[in-house]
């Protein structure tokens, strides 16, 4: 018995319902994303290669190789989060963050070598990690200990120091801010931190194939972020108007409208730093969809330290000293620690928000 052809008329009516169901689909996806969230913004689903750009040279070897990754959307902070919003969560929680909290010996010693000597208990006091400029030129860029300072009653409240404040500093990303810290923001917000696909995906935007927010222009890196113009870490020249963090928005925003997401303070994401994660994903055929980073952290050059993965770069980033204002830059940051360049952002979902 040979097929019979539709006719014409019915396969029309089939063509348009077809077609006005899946507009009225399409109209209610888009409904329920214009519903964003105050001071966030939809950064739609994409598909992107992840990790240095080929014309990048400068790029490390843990950016590499790069690798085709697809996210869905999401809803991201518009800013890194800011001391005023912290406030807000400490004054409804009460939370302590890490770098108020009295130290134990105990559980620090099972990050370092075996038989490392117990410091003094006056060193053993509550504070986070300040940065100092250096006297003279630093022949050794790899031992950061030359311009990084364990400084005593220094925590979020208090960001240069026990006798500074953040008072007139609302609208300056909150530092000093651990993991840990982070999480718990995130908890009472309702909110995540963003997996590494994530974040890049949001920082490069439209800019699928370069090695900064703006393009491959380096001379254009003090007008559109805040980074170590000078010698690092003896003289900075102020170029880019900021010698520390500077307020948030002070410079233009990415194409998604995202701002800071070079420079400024590094933000941490949720990916376990794994030195052999990129390599893995590479090995595959196709797009990885929605990874959530590496199963558990591997770093030799920090073998006791389980590390998750920051981004961003910082105002202590300079072309001579780690340049991560890159778009593929990343670094490995162990848990607790607090530091007067590291902060974050949230990110949220539509079936969050729904919850």
């Amino acid at each position: 018995m040979k097929n019979k052809r539709l006719p014409l008329v019915i396969l029309k009516i089939i063509i348009l319902s077809f077609f006005a169901c899946k507009q009225e689909k399409q109209s209610a996806v888009k409904t329920n994303i214009t519903k964003t969230p105050e001071g966030m913004v939809w950064i739609p689903a994409g598909t992107f290669k992840q990790g240095a750009v080929a014309q990048d040279k400068i790029a490390m070897a843990h950016e590499k190789p790069q690798h085709d990754v697809s996210v869905d959307g999401f809803f991201m902070d518009i800013t890194e989060v800011t001391n005023t919003q912290f406030s807000k969560f400490v004054d409804e929680t009460g939370y302590i963050t890490v770098a108020e909290r009295d130290i134990n010996w105990e559980e620090i010693k099972i990050q370092l070598p075996e038989g490392t000597p117990k410091p003094h208990d006056s060193i053993l006091q509550p504070g986070s990690l300040l940065f100092k400029k250096t006297k003279t030129s630093v022949p050794n860029l790899y031992d950061f200990s030359q311009w990084w300072q364990w400084s005593i009653g220094t925590n979020w409240r208090h960001p240069i120091g026990k006798n500074s404040s953040i008072d007139n500093k609302g609208d300056y990303p909150v530092v000093h801010i651990s993991y840990e810290d982070a999480m718990a923001y995130c908890d009472w917000a309702g909110r995540r931190l963003p997996t590494e696909a994530e974040w890049e995906h949001a920082a490069r935007a439209s800019k699928k194939n370069t090695t900064y927010l703006w393009g491959d222009d380096i001379t254009k890196l003090s007008e559109k972020a805040n980074s170590w113009e000078g010698e690092f870490p003896v003289f900075n020249t102020l170029q880019d108007g900021f010698e520390r963090s500077a307020p948030v928005k002070s410079y233009p925003p990415n194409d998604f409208g995202l701002f800071d997401m070079a420079g400024n303070v590094w933000e941490w994401t949720s990916d376990w730093y794994n030195i052999n994660y990129y390599s893995e994903l590479a090995s595959s055929d196709t797009p990885t969809v929605n990874p959530k980073g590496a199963t558990e952290a591997y770093n030799p050059s920090n073998p006791y330290l389980k590390e998750k993965i920051i981004k961003g770069g910082s105002f202590l980033c300079s072309y001579t000293y780690c340049a991560s204002y890159r778009i593929s830059s990343r670094m490995g940051s162990s848990l607790d620690s607090s530091s007067e360049h590291v902060g974050f952002r949230t990110v949220v979902t539509p079936d969050m928000l729904s919850e």
